[in-house]
């Protein structure tokens, strides 16, 4: 079986789906790994590495006779269309935004594996691409935040004086914000930190952050995740957490959840209480943001409520793909076991009766198989028909 690895065409995106090491075990299942010239090199991997590892470098991947194809960003709704019927995708969808994709997809027969649909079970792990993912934006975001910010991170005692650490504080303790805690800490940082999942709190402390319990409810949904709280208690939520905002050097904001937008965590009102000079750095400004006014890829100055200074507002934008090297490596390892799973004396077989294959499948023989993705492809050709329907009428 033929499988495709391309050159990532969406512009800022420097990962890739597969690395020389990942190369070696897909053609150990027996696959014929096609990899597109200078698909890798972005991540630091050349051709000539793939080819010493069993690939064949191609100059285009004739996407119809693919039998695979492994991608980083969701796919074109005509990338999907040019595969063949029965061919199988695996890769980032976002099936929640990239409706269209999702329907070309059906409609061309395709199996298509979506990673943010991989079961968050402990025999899935090593195919689990948000953690790894997340991992890397969570240390990402507070390296940006320290290189911004026009103080110290430690504390220094010096014969000139004592230098007190910065107050880091950290809104959504997930994979991203453990990462973001820990390497605060790392850089000597006096860290807190908050989340509505009550589980949070012995996470928190175990990568050195103190957590802040605030009088709100906590919202847990399956698998660990968060849930989207009611508007009232989320006014409550920013209520208690300004004092913490204003006392604070570093703000990151890294609350998601999964398929819906960001929530709205911090107000501008609340940027504007901080000190002069301190940093906010929203993580979650791709999906709406939790901080309101960030912009993804912008760095947006706040002026402080005496007026005396500013605040930097940091929107993150392709945070994994600033890291392509190590990022490429988790990312390529999730792709690879996800592939191993399904691999059968070096043909592809998905077995539907496994929890993994099963939860991770997006589409399969012209069907929808994730029931929110179908429900709002529905919902979505639903409109549309009765718009057409109304087309005309006076």
């Amino acid at each position: 079986m033929k499988l495709g690895i391309a050159r990532e065409r969406l512009e800022g995106e420097r990962r890739v789906a597969a690395t020389p090491e990942t190369v070696k075990q897909l053609a150990a299942l027996g696959l014929e790994v096609l990899v597109e010239r200078g698909a890798g090199a972005a991540a630091g991997h050349h051709d000539e590495e793939y080819r010493q590892a069993g690939a064949a470098i191609v100059s285009d991947l004739a996407l119809g006779t693919l039998d695979v194809f492994a991608h980083v960003r969701p796919l074109e709704p005509t990338t999907a269309a040019a595969l063949h019927r029965g061919a199988v995708t695996v890769g980032l969808a976002s099936p929640s935004s990239e409706l269209a994709t999702v329907r070309a997809l059906a409609e061309a027969g395709v199996t298509s594996f979506a990673l943010e649909l991989v079961p968050r079970i402990s025999r899935a792990q090593s195919m689990d691409a948000l953690t790894s993912q997340a991992l890397v934006t969570g240390y990402r975001c507070v390296l940006e935040a320290a290189m911004r910010l026009p103080r110290f991170f430690p504390l220094y005692m010096t014969a000139a004086g004592t230098i007190p650490p910065a107050r880091v504080l950290v809104l959504g303790a997930g994979v991203a914000g453990l990462q973001a805690i820990g390497t605060a800490k790392r850089l000597g940082a006096r860290v807190s930190a908050n989340d509505i999942r009550p589980a949070s709190a012995d996470e928190v402390a175990s990568m050195g952050g103190t957590f802040i319990k605030l009088d709100v409810e906590t919202a847990e949904a399956s698998g660990g995740y968060a849930r989207e709280l009611s508007a009232d208690r989320g006014a409550l939520q920013r209520q208690l957490l300004a004092p913490h905002v204003a006392q604070a050097d570093v703000l990151i904001t890294t609350a998601a959840v999964p398929g819906r937008r960001a929530p709205l965590l911090v107000s501008l009102d609340m940027v504007r209480q901080m000190r002069p000079g301190s940093v906010v750095v929203d993580l979650a400004a791709e999906s709406g943001g939790n901080v309101e006014g960030s912009v993804p890829g912008l760095d947006l100055e706040v002026p402080t409520v005496d007026g005396q200074g500013v605040v930097i507002l940091v929107g993150m934008k392709d945070a994994a793909s600033s890291m392509p090297a190590d990022a490429s490596r988790l990312y390529a390892k999730n792709v690879a076991n996800l592939l191993a799973l399904m691999v059968r004396d070096g043909a592809l077989v998905p077995d539907f009766d496994d929890e993994v294959v099963a939860g991770a499948c997006l589409t399969h023989d012209g069907v929808v198989r994730h029931g929110p993705t179908a429900e709002a492809l529905g919902a979505v050709e639903s409109v549309g028909s009765k718009d057409s329907a109304n087309e005309g009428v006076s």
